[in-house]
C-alpha cells in the first residue's frame, strides 16, 4: 500500500534522511535505533498518555465555531491546542522527548526555539523532571518574545542568545546543533519540529500525532463519521499540522490544506514560503525543500511570525506538496493579522500569529454547506500581543 509516512530508511519520497557530521553520527544512530522501541513500550505509554490528560490537560476540545462557520458557509471545528498547559502544541513533543531522553541516560537537555513556545515547553517539562535545560534561541528573537524567555528562566532553564546571522531561529538551530557535537555524550537535544536529521521528523510527528487521534474520536461523537472533508495548518518546521494530519495522512477523502509564512509577498524577499520558493537542499540534517540563491546559500526567511520564518521545511510536507496530496497557500503578514482580528471578534478566540496563519486561509477556499472543516489553532496569541496592537488600528 502507498503511503505518505517515513520508509525504514528515513526519507518521505525524494526527502528527509540523515545528513550530519561524523562527530554526531553516534548519536543520531543511538536515537534511531532506540527511540521505536522505547515510544512502543507500555512504560512509556503509560507514563506519556498520563501526563498528557493531567499535566497538559488533554484532550484538547474540538470546538464548533459557530459564527465563523456562518462566516464561511460550512461546519468549522476549531482543535483548541492553544488550551493545552504552555499555551501551544509543543509540550506534546517535549514531553516525549525528555521521558526519551531519560530512558536513554541523558542528563542534559538543549533545545532551539523562535517563538519560545518549544522553549518554554521544555523548559517545562525539564523543571518537572528536574533535568537541567539549556535553550539556544536567536537574538532578535529574545528581543521579540521578551516575556517567553523570562518565562524559560524563571523555569530554571539557561537561555543562550544567539548573535550569528539574522538572529532568528536557523541560528539557533545551528548553535545547538554545534553544542551538541561538542558534548554528544551526555547531552540530549530537543528539537521542536519535524525538521532535522531522520528519525527526528517522524519521532516529532509520532509523539504529536495525539492530536489526530483525538480529532478522529471527537468527530466521530459529534459528527458521527471520524474523518472531516478538509484538515487545515500552518507549517513552518511543521510540527503542528504533522500532528493534525498523522492519522489521515493516507486517507485521499480528506483534503490537506497546509498554510505557509508568504510575509511582505512570495515575490518581494521577505518571505518564509519555502513550498513556493525552496529548491532542493540539505538544512540541518536532512534533506528538504531550502529557500537558497543561485549559489545554495541559505537566504535569510522573513515573516511578522516569529515560530514560521525557518528557511526550510519538514521533509514530511515537503513531499505532500510535491505528491499534491496537500494543497500549500503562502499567507502573507496581513491576511494572518486580518484573520487573526476575524477570530478574536467572532468566537472570542485570540490566536498564536502562527495558527493565524491557518486561519488566512480560509477566505481562499471555496467550501461546500456540508463540509466538515477541522483547522488546528495550534497556540494562543498572548505572545503575539504588541504585534496585534501595533495594528489594532488597522483591524478593529
Amino acid at each position: 500500500m502507498k503511503t505518505y509516512l517515513v520508509d525504514q530508511d528515513g526519507y518521505y519520497g525524494e526527502f528527509g534522511g540523515a545528513y550530519v557530521p561524523e562527530i554526531l553520527h553516534r548519536c543520531v544512530e543511538d536515537l534511531k535505533e532506540n527511540y521505536l522501541k522505547v515510544l512502543e513500550s507500555d512504560d512509556f505509554k503509560q507514563e506519556f498518555q498520563q501526563l498528557l490528560k493531567d499535566y497538559v490537560g488533554r484532550p484538547s476540545p474540538l470546538y464548533l465555531a459557530q459564527r465563523l462557520s456562518k462566516r464561511y458557509g460550512c461546519k468549522i471545528y476549531l482543535k483548541r491546542e492553544d488550551l493545552n498547559h504552555t499555551g501551544a502544541h509543543k509540550i506534546n513533543n517535549a514531553i516525549g522527548q525528555v521521558l526519551l531522553a531519560r530512558r536513554m541516560g541523558k542528563t542534559h537537555i538543549i533545545a532551539e526555539t523562535g517563538a519560545g513556545q518549544h522553549g518554554v515547553a521544555t523548559a517545562t517539562v525539564c523543571a518537572l523532571m528536574n533535568m537541567p535545560c539549556t535553550v539556544f534561541m536567536g537574538k532578535t528573537d529574545v528581543e521579540r518574545q521578551r516575556v517567553n524567555v523570562e518565562k524559560m528562566k524563571m523555569l530554571g532553564a539557561k537561555v543562550e542568545p544567539v548573535t550569528s546571522g539574522n538572529m532568528t531561529l536557523k541560528d539557533a538551530t545551528n548553535e545547538a546543533i554545534r553544542y551538541w557535537v561538542s558534548h554528544p555524550e551526555d547531552t540530549y537535544y530537543v528539537i521542536g519540529s519535524t525538521v532535522g536529521p531522520h528519525p527526528y521528523p517522524d519521532m516529532v510527528a509520532r509523539l504529536q500525532s495525539v492530536i489526530s487521534q483525538e480529532i478522529k474520536a471527537q468527530l466521530l461523537k459529534q459528527e458521527g463519521r471520524d474523518y472531516p472533508d478538509y484538515l487545515m495548518a500552518c507549517v513552518g518546521g511543521g510540527s503542528n499540522a504533522a500532528g493534525t494530519i498523522y492519522h489521515y495522512i493516507d486517507d485521499e477523502r480528506v483534503q490537506i490544506v497546509l498554510s505557509e509564512a508568504g510575509g511582505k509577498g512570495i515575490e518581494t524577499g521577505l518571505s518564509a514560503a519555502t513550498i513556493q520558493l525552496g529548491k532542493m537542499g540539505i538544512i540541518h540534517g536532512a534533506k528538504t525543500l531550502v529557500i537558497q540563491n543561485e549559489d545554495g546559500q541559505i537566504e535569510e526567511p522573513y515573516s511578522i511570525s516569529a515560530g514560521l520564518d525557518y528557511p526550510g521545511i519538514g521533509p514530511m510536507h515537503a513531499n505532500l506538496a510535491q505528491k499534491k496530496r496537500a494543497l500549500v497557500m503562502a499567507i502573507n503578514d496581513d491576511e494572518a493579522l486580518k484573520a487573526a482580528y476575524e477570530l478574536t471578534q467572532l468566537e472570542g478566540i485570540i490566536p498564536a500569529l502562527e495558527s493565524a496563519h491557518a486561519l488566512g486561509a480560509l477566505p481562499k477556499m471555496k467550501f461546500k454547506p456540508t463540509d466538515i472543516v477541522v483547522l488546528t489553532v495550534s497556540g494562543r496569541g498572548d505572545k503575539d500581543i504588541e504585534t496585534y496592537l501595533k495594528h489594532y488600528e488597522q483591524y478593529k
